[in-house]
């Protein structure tokens, strides 16, 4: 039975495409977008497997400023730009109605980043839906990235629930892989509509939305 949905927020929650017109605003194009937010992702798992952390946002920052290498004079204020557009980012629309059908059924949310908590509750509260989620928790809480082990374990240990009675629902087969291997029940969201990888552990269930959330919960 679950009692705890523990959401990834990036992809997960938040529509990451949207920042595709923002990077050809600055010029990079729109497929920088892609690349950007994957090399984000390698650079914090990176640190996290040599024992080492960082925050995203100086993560973001320092890859920005790498791919804008040859505008050196205006490579801080599109950085700013990039950023920004991505602390804002719009929400999936099934995300509303996921989370309150979530909260009718009796089911606890909180949310577990590799970015800031500040975000992420930013992010719903300007959906007005902030008050259906009770913690909104970080990685940098811990000093590792997901899919680390400690990182599942410190939503478990702040929202005091055991592994068997909670499900880690994301849109990244990494993100899916990391949350079984520490015992937690796993759904995968299938946000591009790709087959999921065989190389990760397969989740208990798949989803389109978070809409479809509480029918494949047990």
């Amino acid at each position: 039975m679950t009692r705890l949905v523990v959401l990834d927020v990036n992809e997960t929650l938040s529509d990451v495409s949207a920042l595709r017109p923002v990077f050809a605003e600055v010029g990079l194009g729109e497929a920088a977008a892609a690349a950007w937010f994957a090399g984000v992702l390698r650079d914090g798992f990176a640190l996290t497997a040599v024992g080492a952390t960082a925050p995203f946002a100086d993560l973001g920052r320092d890859g920005l400023r790498t791919m804008l290498a040859d505008r050196p004079d205006d490579a801080d204020a599109a950085a700013d730009r990039v950023l920004e557009a991505f602390r804002t980012l719009p929400l999936h629309p099934d995300v509303a109605p996921g989370l309150a059908a979530l909260r009718d059924a009796g089911v606890r949310v909180a949310t577990l980043s590799n970015g800031s908590a500040a975000v992420a509750e930013s992010l719903l509260s300007r959906a007005g839906i902030a008050d259906l989620v009770e913690a909104f928790l970080t990685v940098e809480d811990v000093g590792v990235w997901k899919p680390a082990e400690a990182a599942y374990r410190h939503a478990l240990t702040t929202c005091d629930v055991p592994a068997a009675e909670a499900t880690m629902v994301a849109a990244h087969a990494w993100d899916v892989d990391g949350a079984h291997r520490a015992g937690l029940r796993t759904v995968y969201v299938d946000r591009a509509g790709a087959p999921y990888p065989a190389s990760f552990a397969t989740p208990d269930a798949t989803v389109r939305g978070l809409d479809e959330l509480v029918a494949r919960l047990t």
